[in-house]
């Protein structure tokens, strides 16, 4: 059961633009069409990815085993930020589904709005919004640093180049 609830370390990162491109799809045809039901599969999707890894979440799991490898040598990040990147879009993503529907698809659709630069900047440049938050609260010292000692000590990575 504990192999279940893990999360794995390092992630690839070519795993994690995929699925945040997948991500940005999704997002913009919910906005585009008014498609709220996709947001289920959505939520389902961050929540499964924050508390099992690729394991129970059908696009981490293809992303990981089937289209990062045939992009090319893996490229190892920390896990725990991406870990706490995707509980931000369970949480984001889990708000937006109950806004759809027990709300207004307005407030719905600001919340999605939030995912589109998130998603895309992640999926189209590597660059991850929630690993910089996490990266300052490690800084501020509400994450403590021994939560990821790679993300506390970038001169770890340097000596495993």
């Amino acid at each position: 059961m504990r192999d279940l609830f893990s999360f794995p370390n390092p992630v690839n990162e070519k795993a994690a633009r995929v699925v945040a491109g997948a991500v940005l799809a999704t997002v913009i045809v919910i906005l585009a069409t008014g498609s709220y039901w996709l947001l289920i599969p959505v939520a389902y999707g961050f929540w499964a990815r924050v508390l099992t890894g690729p394991t129970l979440s059908p696009l981490g799991w293809t992303a990981q085993n089937v289209i990062a490898p045939r992009l090319g040598p893996k490229t190892p990040v920390p896990g725990p930020p991406k870990r706490f990147a995707q509980g931000m879009g369970a949480v984001m993503s889990t708000a937006a589904l109950v806004l759809a529907y027990a709300a207004s698809h307005t407030a719905a659709d600001v919340t999605l709005i939030l995912f589109l630069p998130a998603a895309g900047l992640e999926s189209i440049f590597g660059y991850c919004v929630g690993c910089k938050i996490f990266g300052s609260l490690m800084r501020l010292g509400v994450i403590p640093e021994r939560v990821c000692a790679e993300c506390a000590d970038v001169t770890l990575r340097w000596r495993s180049a």
